[in-house]
């Protein structure tokens, strides 16, 4: 190595050094948003609701700069809103949000699913388990976990693809779709119905009938998309 070569390496040396402050801030708010992220998918945060940063920060343990690079984090989610001088809430999903959240979810999902070529028993599991977790939390009567095994089911179908871009693209829009669950007046209504055809769309997988169940998504999505939208409407004169 040159003399020059020698002062340039040790240049860059000095301004990574310098960047090490801006990455633990940075890799601090990425794990806050992934677990609030986390949260909103699990259906703790109500849409509208406001996130307090002093109940927030005292209960993770961050600071406010950490909590609101969080934040915007969040924002260009889709997930929460800034409203000045009153902070930052929960956001309300509009029709158009889920409109085109359904039209992503044909596309990736039915798409999986049609495209499968010899799944292994594994990959069938991974599909089945959150339909009978969402049995389970039914017959409790837990349907806020209904509507979680109902994400995860849909995870695991897209998780046929075996892409880790449509996986990552999938998590992206669990958060959002709990929020649009939310516009339903009886979780218990909108997600019943739903768990017996996740049963049979699970049935036609390991039957070998990708085609069939590919027909059966496409028309649960559709039905799913329309209820949501009905909803969206009724309730759009007082968000």
């Amino acid at each position: 190595m040159t003399v020059n070569e020698n002062v340039g390496a040790q240049d860059w040396v000095t301004k990574l050094a310098v960047d090490r402050e801006r990455l633990d801030r940075g890799s601090a708010a990425e794990r806050v948003t992934e677990i609030l992220r986390q949260r909103i998918t699990e259906g703790f945060f109500q849409p509208g609701a406001r996130l307090s940063e002093a109940a927030l920060c005292s209960a993770l343990g961050v600071s406010r700069n950490t909590l609101r690079e969080a934040f915007r984090l969040l924002g260009k989610d889709r997930l929460v809103a800034h409203e000045l001088h009153r902070g930052v809430f929960v956001r309300v999903p509009a029709e158009a949000d889920i409109v085109d959240l359904y039209r992503m979810r044909s596309i990736v999902e039915c798409g999986a699913v049609r495209d499968l070529r010899h799944p292994s028993q594994a990959q069938i599991e991974a599909v089945r388990e959150p339909v009978r977790a969402g049995l389970r939390a039914a017959a409790e009567g837990d349907w806020r976990a209904v509507g979680t095994a109902d994400l995860r089911f849909h995870q695991a179908l897209t998780a046929l693809a075996g892409s880790a871009r449509l996986d990552e693209l999938m998590r992206g829009m669990l958060a959002e779709l709990r929020l649009i669950f939310h516009l339903m007046a009886s979780p218990r209504e909108f997600h019943e119905p739903y768990l017996a055809r996740n049963e049979e769309i699970v049935g036609l997988i390991d039957a070998g009938e990708n085609q069939a169940a590919a027909r059966v998504l496409a028309g649960y999505l559709a039905d799913a998309e329309r209820q949501l939208t009905e909803a969206a409407r009724a309730l759009a004169p007082s968000i």
